[in-house]
């Protein structure tokens, strides 16, 4: 089968085909995704509204790319799929609407994908691995981790508290007058600094939860830099350096203790941690996650960067696996802005 995937949850305009053969093997026949950095640069953020404008200048022709690169025509997929949530509500609609209307127009099943479900199969698209296995989400609006358990079947283990790890990596960013998406901008600074210069905390780790907290580390960064003033381009550095190595830290000890209950609740599976979200691009966060895994007898897996950002990819293969399990839906679906991965609505539907 053949399924469009469509994504506009964010600032990413993105639209795919991917086809999935009777033994669930994928293939990515297009992959068409347009960033919206240089809309959102002067607001050192992403602006809803702007956002969701863009989706709709840009979509059908990002669509109509994706089938000339795959050399396939509208008509020929087997079904259109688009995030519905969660996401900024005004770009959601865009991608979801749109969906809805090629549906209808080609007579194909509408499947109505959750953006983090996208992130959490995305490792099968790549690797093609079994369930059940461990997700870790980090990005711009999420930190969590979640047990797969099959499709539309999660059990969320740990999340953010207040702040996600990307929100909070932009923040610093926006601190220290770095550029956007702070992520990047951090990490390349870290490169040329100290680490071991500011002591930051970590916090909730003396908790047995899952769960993190990154707004008291965000306020020991803005201290640090308020002591440190005027800041020098070494200061933001060794401040960039011990911010990324405090982090790194906190969810390599969070992704052993994971692994831990992974290990004593489901005995027997293979040991695996999935990593997902545009924070997987963090070369100090997978070392660190590496070395977890390595320590407690278990497989990392972490997609290629352009299918741990947001992409169309994800959302089709996410729509494939659905299909192939007798699941779309109704064209009266609604987006959502929120919408959690063990919401009672993640099972499988059957559209009349």
């Amino acid at each position: 089968m053949r399924v469009l995937g469509i994504e506009t949850s964010c600032d990413e305009t993105a639209a795919s085909i991917v086809e999935r053969d009777a033994a669930g093997r994928a293939t990515i026949l297009s992959n068409v995704v347009r960033s919206q950095l240089e809309e959102h640069a002067p607001y050192g953020g992403v602006v809803p509204e702007l956002a969701a404008r863009a989706h709709v200048s840009h979509l059908d022709r990002i669509i109509a790319k994706a089938a000339e690169t795959a050399g396939v025509k509208l008509d020929e997929v087997d079904a259109i799929a688009a995030t519905a949530g969660p996401g900024l509500i005004g770009g959601v609609l865009v991608g979801l609407t749109t969906a809805k209307a090629l549906a209808a127009a080609l007579g194909k099943p509408l499947i109505a994908v959750n953006h983090l479900e996208a992130h959490a199969l995305t490792a099968r698209l790549t690797d093609g691995i079994a369930f059940p296995y461990l997700m870790l989400l980090v990005s711009g609006g999420h930190s969590q981790f979640v047990l797969v358990r099959g499709v539309g079947d999660y059990e969320r283990w740990g999340t953010t508290i207040d702040d996600a790890l990307g929100e909070a990596f932009d923040k610093v960013a926006k601190l220290l007058g770095l550029g956007n998406p702070g992520g990047p901008e951090v990490e390349k600074m870290a490169a040329k600094g100290d680490p071991r210069r500011f002591n930051f905390p970590r916090p909730l780790l003396k908790e047995a939860r899952l769960d993190f907290s990154f707004s008291g580390l965000k306020t020991a960064v803005r201290l640090a830099a308020e002591q440190a003033a005027p800041l020098t381009d070494q200061d933001v550095a060794d401040i960039c350096a011990s911010f990324q190595r405090t982090v790194a830290e906190i969810v390599a000890t969070r992704a052993r203790s994971a692994l831990q209950k992974y290990a004593a609740e489901l005995p027997g599976q293979p040991l695996r941690l999935v990593v997902a979200g545009g924070v997987a691009a963090n070369k100090a966060i997978g070392a660190a996650l590496r070395e977890a895994a390595a320590a407690s007898g278990a497989e990392l897996i972490i997609p290629p960067i352009p299918l741990c950002t947001d992409n169309g990819a994800m959302v089709a293969w996410a729509g494939a696996e659905r299909l192939a399990l007798g699941s779309s839906d109704r064209l009266d679906i609604s987006a959502k802005a929120r919408w959690p991965l063990d919401s009672e609505d993640m099972g499988l539907n059957h559209a009349a």
